[in-house]
């Protein structure tokens, strides 16, 4: 039995989800501080900013081409919601841990409040690593193999510019 990771669409994810980590860093080093989101899928990724159909379409190939030779680093980015979840998990669980066995009162809830600020502080300065390794080893891949980009498309989504990147093996 293969590992999960490995199944077609899990795969298929991982590798829209790393083309869309590396896209955005070259966008960000082309014009930093321009806002931008994404979302990755089997079928490719959601681009969400102020880009242009051109500039995205050149900067996608670009990144593929670059994470082909080997820049498999591109893949992984600090705002991923990846980074995002795990710290809020451990610093929701470390808060909650402060306030275990500190009874109903409010008083006593109160009483615990620096401690969870603390637990909770800890937790999202400890856990920075572990979103980035999580990203690494599970959530992206540096590894495109033979994902190729079939269009990119422009769209609105609530008024703002979208673009959608299909890409296929």
């Amino acid at each position: 039995m293969k590992p999960i990771l490995e199944y077609p669409t899990i795969s298929r994810i991982r590798r829209n989800h790393g083309l869309e980590h590396a896209t955005i860093h070259l966008l960000s080093k082309a014009k930093p501080g321009r806002p931008l989101a994404g979302h990755s899928d089997a079928g490719g990724f959601w681009l969400l900013g102020e880009v242009g159909t051109q500039e995205l379409t050149e900067t996608v190939q670009q990144a593929l081409e670059r994470m082909r030779s080997g820049e498999s680093e591109l893949a992984v980015h600090p705002n991923c919601g990846t980074n995002f979840a795990t710290s809020g998990v451990f610093a929701g669980l470390a808060a909650f841990l402060a306030f275990a066995g500190s009874g109903s009162k409010l008083r006593d809830k109160l009483e615990r409040l620096p401690l969870a600020m603390v637990f909770s502080t800890l937790a999202l300065i400890l856990t920075q690593p572990l979103g980035f390794k999580l990203q690494r080893e599970i959530t992206t891949s540096g590894e495109p193999g033979n994902l190729r980009i079939l269009r990119v498309t422009r769209t609105f989504l609530n008024g703002r510019t979208a673009h959608r990147v299909e890409t296929a093996d």
